[in-house]
């Protein structure tokens, strides 16, 4: 999957953050990954020109800052259309509200995405799309890759940036991914290769974990609609999330399989997380959270074949 989709870097984040701080003097940032599934490719090095000429080295450093070094490459502007205005993200939605009931309408796919049949990653809860559009930029034809994402704004900024940067493999769409994640997939013409759900929203109180995304109806869909070897990768800075998100995918053991069972050049630790990101980029969130000492609580499945 990861040969077919292109995702080749392991990422280390205690070498980026060092190499963050170094950054911030010299003006030279660099991401240090590790090759993937035997993949050999290039270090994942980036220019840090657009980030680091306007963070002041002698300034103490902010997770924010870490976020611009490392989507500096995409060179994303702030200042968008005057119809979007400032996107202000509201951490706190419910999906389970009247107003997001509606399926989202299906685009045609021949318009979204230069090559409709390649293999489709889905990023459910994909939130500014920086994650997933720094994938797509890095790997313009060997996927295409779709963001679902409940808050509208979020989306209509991520489009902006998709055009801006002439991306053909990329398309969001403003959607409650519980209502939306089966006729959108069922109809794409190429195949399911990834589902990813990075750091949903944990929903804490008891009486509203039943808005948590990941819920028995959408991890059957997940793995029903994908291809056999395709992957489902999970992840939470919150433990009790990632361990009720952990308990429904094990639940599917006869379907899936953890993929350190599979590839031995993805270790976990003793309570079975993964040591490292696959990804090759690290959520906004993701950042933050390990800037603030969080740790981040990864599992990573295989469809059987």
């Amino acid at each position: 999957m990861a040969s077919s989709m292109g995702l080749p870097y392991c990422y280390n984040p205690f070498v980026f953050r060092r190499a963050a701080k170094q950054a911030l003097s010299s003006l030279v940032a660099f991401n240090n990954f590790a090759p993937l599934h035997h993949r050999h490719y290039r270090n994942g090095i980036f220019s840090s020109a657009y980030a680091s000429a306007a963070i002041d080295a002698n300034k103490e450093l902010r997770s924010t800052d870490l976020v611009a070094l490392e989507y500096a490459e995409l060179n994303l502007s702030e200042k968008i259309s005057g119809e979007l205005g400032h996107v202000r993200i509201r951490q706190h939605v419910n999906p389970l509200s009247s107003s997001f009931a509606m399926p989202a309408p299906v685009p045609d796919w021949n318009q979204v995405f230069r090559d409709p049949t390649l293999p489709l990653m889905v990023d459910i809860g994909s939130g500014s799309g920086r994650f997933l559009i720094w994938l797509a930029n890095r790997n313009p034809d060997s996927g295409n890759y779709l963001g679902l994402e409940i808050r509208q704004k979020l989306v209509k900024r991520a489009e902006f940036w998709v055009k801006e940067l002439a991306l053909s493999n990329i398309h969001f769409v403003f959607a409650n991914a519980s209502v939306s994640f089966e006729q959108l997939v069922c109809t794409y013409p190429g195949p399911l290769m990834l589902v990813s759900i990075l750091c949903p929203d944990p929903h804490f109180k008891k009486r509203h974990h039943k808005r948590r995304v990941v819920q028995k109806p959408i991890v059957d869909l997940i793995i029903n609609r994908l291809m056999p070897g395709g992957k489902v990768f999970v992840q939470s800075d919150v433990l009790e999330v990632a361990l009720d998100m952990r308990k429904q995918f094990d639940a599917e053991s006869c379907r899936l399989q953890h993929i350190d069972t599979i590839d031995p050049s993805m270790p976990c630790d003793g309570e079975g997380w993964l040591l490292n990101n696959p990804m090759g980029i690290r959520t906004e969130r993701e950042i933050h959270a390990e800037f603030e000492g969080a740790k981040i609580y990864r599992r990573m499945y295989q469809k059987l074949k």
